[in-house]
């Protein structure tokens, strides 16, 4: 076959994702949070974006200072407040109580940690320098559960102490507050809370040592019939090990990390009507500079790279803004859909949470389905029945015999409430649930019931069953 040189045409389509575009889709994706902080990002690094203020805070502004310049009158004295005060003339007089007391708690910015917390207990103790040390050392081997994460043998050997001498120190710092700290296991941790809280008797030790697992199996007949007591009695003291922390140290990892939650979307019923706020007050306005606008319309005063730069980054800041905007219509569109499908949640509660998918929304609102799950993505609404994801709203559902759909979480409200009503000595099983819903029309088998039931963390029958 003889090769021979040519060149030809052919026309395709292809789907180019520009910076633009790119842009676009990550902003649609944000939080009110994160656009806040990508548009105070922008403005450091785009010199033609400006903040645009308020015309309110501006009359305000105005306001303020043609009162403070009207307000010419001398400052009067108010002679009571001052012979009420006499500290220049040395008598001081009754001191005003004050009933606030100033407590080192009051005065501190940070919150303590877990180790912290410790570290300040074995300063605080009378203890001598080598446990100090010791002391030290095992707490600095406490994770954030409150667990010891080093054998007393390795402690010893980083230490160069003897074993027996580093187990002393570590019971010294187990009678540490919150209790239960510097356990080396879940046994440990609880009996150790049983102890300094005065509630440790032998079978609850010899349950939590050896029958720990079969406790939480529910096997309470079991361990009932090998320590010889009664099944009621093994069901109160299990009670009692259940009001126990199994991570004593978890009330102080993380106190410094609060994240708050701040909605998107507000819901506000007004005259009987439903209003759809877009949460954008806490983001900074945008707007082009004026300076860089007329730099493009006099040719000649500067030079074309500068000129280019400044077009590159006039197209830019009017691309973020038509994208800001194109945010907020969006959302403003698909808070207003999903309200109106779910108008009897909002009026009713949760058992009336209608069945919705985002191929219903995606065609309401006139744009893809990929589109109103990036819009809905890590987005919160505020509702007079409470503050929820955007994406809380879509669920799979049934529709009852009566031609009624419901959705899943209106059965799992449904189920709930069903077993909280039961017997606590002969509860319902899964089989009864599903027959009682099926008497209120709603047609589910004893599997979807048993997934529902797992799903809201409720245990089976013979674990809810009370002797």
């Amino acid at each position: 076959m003889r090769l021979i040189p040519d060149v030809h045409l052919e026309q395709q389509q292809k789907l180019m994702i520009t910076p633009e575009l790119r842009q676009a889709i990550a902003i649609l994706q944000m939080s009110s949070i994160e656009l806040s902080e990508y548009l105070r990002q922008e403005l450091e690094e785009n010199p033609v974006l400006e903040l645009k203020e308020d015309e309110d805070s501006h009359e305000s502004h105005e306001n303020e200072e043609i009162s403070r310049a009207e307000d010419n009158s001398p400052l009067e004295v108010e002679w009571w407040e001052y012979l009420l005060d006499s500290s220049d003339v040395g008598y001081t007089g009754r001191a005003q109580r004050d009933d606030r007391t100033n407590t080192f708690e009051q005065n501190m910015t940070v919150a303590p940690t877990l180790h912290e917390h410790l570290l300040f207990q074995l300063h605080v103790s009378m203890t001598s320098e080598e446990e100090q040390h010791i002391g030290s050392f095992l707490i600095g081997s406490i994770d954030d559960n409150g667990y010891l994460r080093i054998t007393l043998e390795d402690a010893a050997a980083s230490l160069d102490k003897s074993v027996e001498r580093v187990a002393e120190v570590l019971e010294l710092v187990q009678k540490f507050e919150p209790h239960g700290v510097g356990a080396r296991d879940l046994s440990e941790c609880l009996l150790l809370q049983l102890k300094y809280t005065g509630r440790l008797c032998p079978e609850i030790e010899r349950i939590i040592s050896h029958y720990l697992d079969d406790l939480g199996r529910g096997r309470l007949a079991k361990i009932a019939a090998t320590l010889r007591i009664s099944v009621k009695e093994v069901q109160r003291m299990a009670d009692v090990i259940r009001t126990l922390d199994p991570k004593p140290g978890r009330q102080y990892a993380g106190v410094n990390d609060v994240r708050y939650l701040v909605p998107d979307v507000t819901v506000e019923k007004v005259n009987g009507e439903y209003i759809i706020l877009v949460n954008d007050g806490n983001s900074p306005r945008l707007m082009v500079s004026q300076v860089y606008r007329d730099m493009l319309s006099q040719p000649g005063l500067y030079s074309a790279e500068t000129k280019q730069y400044v077009d590159e980054r006039l197209n830019s800041a009017y691309w973020l803004i038509k994208s800001i905007e194109h945010r907020r219509l969006t959302l403003y569109n698909t808070a207003r859909c999903i309200v109106d499908a779910q108008t009897d949640f909002l009026e009713k509660g949760i058992k009336y949470m209608k069945p919705l998918n985002l191929k219903q929304i995606a065609k309401k609102v006139g744009v893809h389905e990929s589109t109103i799950s990036r819009v809905t993505n890590n987005k919160y609404i505020q509702t007079p029945q409470g503050v929820f994801e955007l994406k809380y709203f879509f669920s799979s559902g049934i529709e009852s015999l009566s031609g009624d759909s419901c959705s899943s979480l209106g059965i799992k409200r449904m189920i709930k409430e069903i077993i909280a009503e039961e017997d606590e000595q002969s509860p319902w099983s899964d089989q009864h649930i599903s027959d009682t819903l099926r008497n209120r029309g709603y047609q589910i088998s004893r599997r979807t019931v048993t997934k529902y039931r797992l799903e809201l963390g409720i245990e089976s029958t013979t674990k809810r069953k009370r002797y």
